[in-house]
């Protein structure tokens, strides 16, 4: 039966409580044990598909289809345990599965409140396959003291009663400020926090402080005095250059350690820290640069393509290079010829996105990589914008568009080589799907496989016949315009298995240009590259040498 860890945080949100989770279930797993690490969102959307990238970042998507706060990507890419639907939640889906459960009379009657009916669905969610693993780290969205986050916080507490003793722990996270002014690191607003948590009845066993320094011994003290925690369990999580120095630098300040001794687990298992040793030796020392130009129109927020950034990061890793990512937004090419910014990179990236604003754009970036013969991936819309350019421009399909765009503005503009998808197949049945149904959760979700052309660049770099990649979109590019592309010599190089759905398309008489309707940077990880990105970085670097 599992061990459970309850990651809570506060004084200011956006402290890493996602990274500090994520890094400590990559020490544990580095001693010996098995981990499975879980999200649980205050916000009252059912799941963030339908939020803006501006408004909470990236989505990142499971192999079973969920659509989940980023923080899942960093338990991945530091564990490599696959996420699942079970391993993220909302207070909205939440309350969806009490009020369902209310409608069909499974309460008998009784009248439906937070507590024990909405706190006994999140236990429940908790408990999930605690029989699978040694460790289940369970991290709380948002800071204590949020009303929408009640409810979480006092499932949790009354998780931990409801287990044997010493079966449950909890890690606060807290921000130690440092005024300048007077030249002191501030321990009250975390002994604040505390006292707020303590006031709903948890207790934490480890305080980890983010602070820009060291936490000396005089505050470390004074922490554990005030908090009513060991000084040993004081936690410094100080500013880094990288997120994959975190395990490391973790570990150095006992993070690991702390919660092995108030779980009494001793004599603790040596952990095995190669694995990051090799990832930071990689990251600091590498034997080159490479620039990579990311035209998209979500720019402004970074956070919107977290999982592309990090996937260029492990694929500079695998090459020993340093790749300098810099974001474009798209529409500034609706306005300027892209050539003279563009073409002072190795590479160039277009990534997925929703709608027309800044399609142009992106259009344009996609043709001066051709003409220009740099590598080039399209990531989803990216994948769409491919066909559109090559269709237009050498197909000689002049009106070549989306009917996402056509959709949007009412009328026919466009020849749709890009159609809405009304139907699939997902484990050998037909999924269904309307323009008119809601929004969320309706896309092409999750993982699926695709088959890969003989003496094809992707079935070299894949080193395999059949692959399966992680999609979320609801367009697709139509195949009865294969014979006319593939003759202008853009081939489609990847199918799905009923030969319906082109997967990737590539042009044949260019060294390196690949677009994919999928999302291979959900799977990309630190110590295992994603092998498109791997790839793309490789033909990155082979440029930089020869400008």
């Amino acid at each position: 039966m599992a061990r459970f860890i309850f990651i809570t945080g506060g004084v200011v949100s956006s402290l890493g409580k996602g990274l500090a989770s994520a890094a400590l279930g990559s020490l544990l797993q580095a001693r010996g044990f098995t981990v499975r690490l879980r999200k649980l969102d205050p916000y009252l959307n059912v799941d963030p598909g339908t939020m803006s990238p501006f408004e909470h970042g990236e989505v990142f998507v499971t192999d079973d289809g969920a659509e989940t706060d980023l923080d899942l990507g960093h338990y991945e890419r530091f564990t490599g345990v696959a996420a699942r639907k079970t391993d993220s939640v909302s207070s909205g889906r939440i309350y969806s599965n009490v009020l369902e459960k209310e409608r069909r009379g499974d309460y008998l009657g009784k009248t439906i409140q937070v507590i024990p009916h909405v706190t006994n669905e999140i236990k429940d969610f908790i408990s999930i396959g605690e029989d699978e693993v040694d460790f289940m780290l369970c991290e709380i969205g948002g800071t204590v003291g949020d009303i929408e986050g009640l409810p979480f916080f006092e499932a949790i507490r009354q998780f931990s009663q409801d287990k044997p003793r010493g079966q449950c722990i909890f890690m606060h996270l807290t921000l130690l400020p440092w005024i300048k002014a007077s030249g002191e690191l501030k321990t009250k607003p975390t002994q604040h926090s505390v006292k707020e948590l303590r006031s709903i009845g948890i207790a934490p066993d480890i305080l980890v402080c983010r602070s820009e320094g060291p936490i000396p011994a005089k505050e470390r003290e004074k922490l554990a005095l005030f908090c009513n925690v060991r000084p040993d369990a004081v936690v410094a999580a100080q500013d880094l250059s990288t997120i994959y120095d975190a395990p490391l630098a973790y570990h150095r300040e006992g993070l690991d350690q702390a919660v092995l001794d108030a779980f009494q687990i001793s004599p603790a298992p040596k952990p095995d820290l190669s694995r990051w040793e090799d990832v930071s030796d990689r990251i600091h020392n590498p034997e080159g640069e490479v620039r990579v130009a990311i035209v998209g129109k979500y720019t402004q927020l970074e956070d919107a393509y977290k999982s592309i950034a990090e996937a260029l990061t492990h694929g500079g890793m695998a090459n020993r290079v340093k790749v300098r990512a810099e974001w474009i937004d798209a529409e500034r090419f609706e306005r300027e010829d892209p050539a003279p910014l563009l073409e002072r990179y190795h590479a160039i990236l277009v990534p997925g996105g929703f709608g027309e604003r800044g399609t142009e754009g992106k259009i344009r970036a996609v043709e001066f990589a051709r003409t220009r013969k740099i590598p080039y991936l399209g990531i989803c819309l990216g994948m769409q914008m491919a066909v559109i350019e090559g269709a237009r421009n050498v197909a000689g399909l002049s009106t070549a568009g989306s009917q996402e765009f056509d959709h949007e503005a009412g009328e026919k503009r466009f020849e749709p080589v890009i159609f809405h998808l009304k139907e699939w197949i997902k484990d050998n049945e037909t999924v269904a799907r309307s323009v008119l149904d809601d929004k969320g959760g309706t896309m092409r979700l999750g993982a699926y496989e695709a088959q890969l052309k003989d003496e094809s660049l992707v079935r070299e770099i894949y080193g395999a016949p059949t692959i399966s990649e992680r999609h979320r979109h609801r367009y697709e590019v139509d195949i009865k315009y294969r014979e006319k592309l593939e003759e202008a010599g853009l081939c489609f190089t990847g199918l799905s298995p009923d030969g319906r759905l082109p997967e990737i398309v590539e042009w044949k008489d260019h060294p390196w240009f690949v677009g994919v309707q999928f999302h291979p940077e959900l799977k990309s990880k630190p110590f295992d590259p994603h092998p498109l990105f791997r790839d793309f970085v490789r033909a990155a670097k082979d440029v930089s040498r020869l400008v």
